[in-house]
């Protein structure tokens, strides 16, 4: 016989889908969005970057890579059925920051202040945030 704290985690959603995989994705976003967008901090500064602005140094190969791994965040809101108009965004802020990490003098910069993985994020986990809360 499951416990009440069982009973209380497997809450479903106005659709049936389980709360804790929502939940699971919310965290797998944030930890891509780390990696790829804050992982390093400059000292002496608040400026943080990750390795997509590392990766993105590569000609050529480095931006397609992080674009490729940044389709992740894409790949869970679409599973936990977020809607058209947030993964519209979501890819939007993939390609933008595809296209301008391709020009260079400005790719880096740019990969250090428009983190598209943390915007990814927060547009996953506030969609899906409003979602349960309706």
């Amino acid at each position: 016989m499951a416990n009440k704290m069982d009973q209380t985690t497997k809450a479903t959603s106005r659709d049936g889908r389980e709360d804790r995989s929502a939940a699971k994705a919310i965290r797998r976003a944030d930890a891509i969005a780390k990696l790829l967008d804050n992982r390093f901090k400059v000292p002496g500064t608040k400026i943080r970057f990750g390795y997509d602005a590392i990766i993105g140094l590569i000609p050529g190969v480095g931006d397609a890579l992080s674009a490729g791994v940044s389709a992740y965040v894409v790949i869970e809101a679409i599973r936990q059925r977020i809607g058209i108009w947030p993964v519209t965004k979501m890819i939007f802020n993939i390609v933008i920051d595809f296209l301008v990490g391709l020009v260079p003098g400005i790719d880096l910069i740019f990969d250090v202040a428009f983190k598209a993985n943390v915007r990814n994020a927060k547009i996953l986990t506030d969609t899906l945030k409003k979602q349960r809360s309706d």
